[in-house]
């Protein structure tokens, strides 16, 4: 099954279920906006998000979006949809919106000349429904290593106190969205339509950054020494 979205390229990766607010104040992604909020009550406010693969040095991240870079830019194939929850209308015209990550797809094809804003014909992704023992099993361990992983990066005990979502798709979504990783890291993990498989890849990146952080606190010499550059020979 296919449809058309408008699409928003960002410099990052979007989930399911996850809370993106943006600050909308080029023209036509304010226009995007009035559209979305125009629709009939009831419609699919959504739109797409898609992580930039190349193109348009200065990429906005999630509170600043404005993609109007000059030049050619090329997409990933698979990005996750923004359901709109919030619009506030600003004096210049301009919108600071709340939206959260619904669905995954893929691109079929992008139309870049048809209104002034990006669209696309996308395919939608399989999720996952039923119990998945496997997943469950993953999930646990999961859960498991990113209460230590967040023990490296949070020094306070609290803040690793909180709840984490027991269903292995909520869960492994939550995580590939909250762990330090790169672009690239998430849209691999995006991409992946197997809960099971997107759970075995997080413990690999969980253990990996785990091993990185513990190896960068070993090291007896100031991090800010570890930033510069090694002096010539």
């Amino acid at each position: 099954m296919t449809a058309r979205l408008p699409v928003f390229p960002l410099g990052m990766v979007l989930f399911p279920g996850l809370v993106l607010p943006l600050h909308i104040f080029e023209e036509r992604y304010r226009a995007l906006v009035r559209h979305l909020v125009g629709l009939p009550e009831g419609a699919a406010r959504e739109f797409g998000v898609v992580a930039i693969r190349a193109g348009w040095e200065v990429a906005p991240g999630p509170g600043r979006a404005s993609p109007s870079g000059s030049g050619e830019v090329t997409l990933h194939e698979v990005g996750c949809t923004a359901e709109l929850r919030q619009v506030t209308e600003l004096d210049d015209g301009g919108f600071d919106i709340v939206t959260v990550g619904r669905r995954r797809f893929r691109i079929a094809e992008v139309d870049d000349s048809s209104l002034p804003y990006l669209t696309a014909r996308v395919e939608w992704l399989p999720e996952p429904s039923g119990t998945d023992e496997v997943a469950d099993l993953l999930a646990a361990r999961v859960i498991s290593v990113f209460r230590q992983y967040l023990g490296l990066i949070r020094p306070d005990p609290e803040e690793i106190s909180e709840q984490l979502p027991e269903d292995p798709t909520v869960l492994s979504h939550l995580v590939a969205a909250t762990a330090a990783l790169t672009v690239a890291d998430r849209q691999r993990l995006l991409a992946i339509d197997d809960t099971a498989a997107r759970l075995r890849a997080e413990l690999r990146l969980l253990n990996r950054e785990a091993a990185l952080l513990r190896q960068v606190r070993a090291v007896p010499v100031p991090l800010s020494e570890l930033a510069s550059p090694p002096a010539p020979n």
